[in-house]
């Protein structure tokens, strides 16, 4: 693997760093801005609270509106520029989030972070995927995961200090804030990475301009032309010269494929245990601090297995990961309701909530960027990274919004007992194994054109 392809890749999924501490930052801030501001009521006869709304899943909603439109800016303003913004936005979002008076503006500096992460989770996995081979796509895009754990990781310990050594009435405000850093570090990276050149070649840039990009991407310039013309047959292949749309019907199954792999990824209830993690613990009968220390084991045991997810991707497969991943999903997600029922000890519904988070680590967590940016056609992939994360992030909306309605110790649902969320995801992944297995088209080690020409309805000439 090319060193410096290896490097800009790295740089580009550095947005998955910042995706993933902003998720999850918000779990250190959950109580203490419930207790401050007084958000945990019912807004009127519904079953959502303002606290669910606002505060928990307002950046949610941020991230479907960057997901859903991010194409647009992916597309017209190019892969490079579209990131650069979106690390402006995690500043913005961070710095406005710490200093907020009140809980309506709080919310839009969390909406605002939202765009940032719903717009990198497109234009990141696009990038990676189009500056890399097909021997090497799996691992590199992959990275983009691998930095989103990292960055889950770090957001833990980091609210576990900040707790420990701030006034709990300020380190909320701390632990928000100091994402503002990490997100102007990424800004000024983004801007020695060069531009794809499937992008540039798409807006039909100078044949001088993509092979200058081709250079800065490590491939010597006596190869770069050979390079460009290989890119030109591939890609003239798959595009027409007329434009279509994206619904037009001719790309109905990579469509349904990134609409159900984005669907059971929330519907595995990940985004419920990483958000509400300290909460849940706590239910489970550890102390606050003890809740907010164990919320760092499943931040470990998240960058560990997403490793091995990475390590074995381009080897096993996609398919084969979400296997691994469906099973554990069930076993874990079962066990951890049965836990709850029959009111086991913390420490056992522990094990089970990190079996969980491996099982997820290793399947979906692994696989979802690489294949939704893998299955759509060069002339529609941005739009379509568009679709299939914007679907991920709808549902990681309504499950964050719902979830007080559910969880919360004096208004929830579940409030005595919370065993039959868990069951429910169970169900659901029992679902997605039964996907996987007749559905999901294996994608390892086939060129970006190939599987444009595979998932539309073309025949390769192969």
């Amino acid at each position: 693997m090319d060193k410096r392809i290896f490097r800009i890749s790295l740089t580009a999924a550095l947005a998955g760093f910042l995706f993933g501490f902003d998720t999850v930052v918000i779990s250190g801030a959950n109580q203490p801005i419930k207790e401050l501001w007084g958000t945990n009521w019912f807004l009127g006869d519904s079953i959502f609270t303002f606290h669910g709304i606002f505060i928990m899943s307002m950046a949610l909603w941020g991230t479907v509106l960057g997901s859903l439109f991010g194409g647009i800016p992916t597309d017209r303003l190019g892969r490079k520029k579209t990131l650069f913004w979106i690390g402006v936005l995690y500043f913005i979002s961070a710095v406005g989030s710490a200093l907020a008076p009140e809980a309506y503006s709080f919310s839009f500096f969390r909406f605002i972070g939202g765009i940032g992460v719903g717009a990198s989770s497109v234009a990141a996995p696009v990038y990676i995927s189009e500056i890399s081979t097909a021997a090497t796509r799996g691992r590199l895009t992959a990275m983009y995961q691998f930095n989103i754990v990292f960055g889950i990781l770090v957001a833990f310990i980091s609210n576990y200090f900040i707790g420990m050594f701030f006034d709990e009435g300020v380190a909320w405000r701390w632990m928000l804030g100091i994402e503002g850093l990490p997100a102007l570090i990424y800004t000024l990276m983004v801007f020695k990475i060069p531009n794809s050149p499937r992008w540039l070649l798409l807006k039909n840039r100078d044949d001088a301009v993509i092979i200058q990009s081709i250079t800065l991407l490590g491939i010597e310039k006596e190869k770069a032309s050979l390079h460009l013309s290989e890119i030109k047959v591939s890609l003239y292949e798959t595009v027409e010269k007329h434009k279509e749309s994206l619904f037009s019907g001719k790309y109905n199954k990579p469509l349904a494929l990134a609409f159900l792999i984005a669907f059971f990824n929330q519907l595995s209830g990940i985004n419920f245990v990483l958000y509400y993690a300290p909460e849940i613990l706590e239910r489970a009968g550890l102390a606050s601090g003890e809740s907010l220390f164990s919320s760092i084991s499943i931040g470990v045991i998240n960058l560990i297995f997403t490793f091995v997810g990475i390590a074995l991707i381009d080897k096993l497969g996609r398919k084969q990961l979400m296997y691994i991943g469906s099973i554990g999903y069930i076993l874990s997600l079962a066990m951890v309701g049965w836990c709850f029922y029959s009111e086991a000890s913390s420490l056992l519904l522990l094990i089970f909530i990190l079996v969980f988070i491996a099982s997820h680590a290793i399947g979906q967590g692994a696989v979802i960027w690489v294949f939704i940016s893998e299955i759509f056609p060069n002339k529609v992939r941005s739009y379509g990274q568009s679709w299939g994360t914007g679907t991920h992030w709808v549902f990681a909306a309504l499950i964050t919004l719902l979830t007080p309605t559910f969880l919360d110790a004096e208004i929830g649902i579940f409030k005595d007992n919370p065993w039959p969320i868990f069951i429910f995801f169970a169900f659901m992944m029992v679902l997605q194994l039964l996907w996987v297995a007749f559905m999901m088209p294996e994608t390892k080690g086939i060129s970006l054109e190939e599987l444009g020409k595979l998932l539309s309805g073309k025949k390769s000439k192969k």
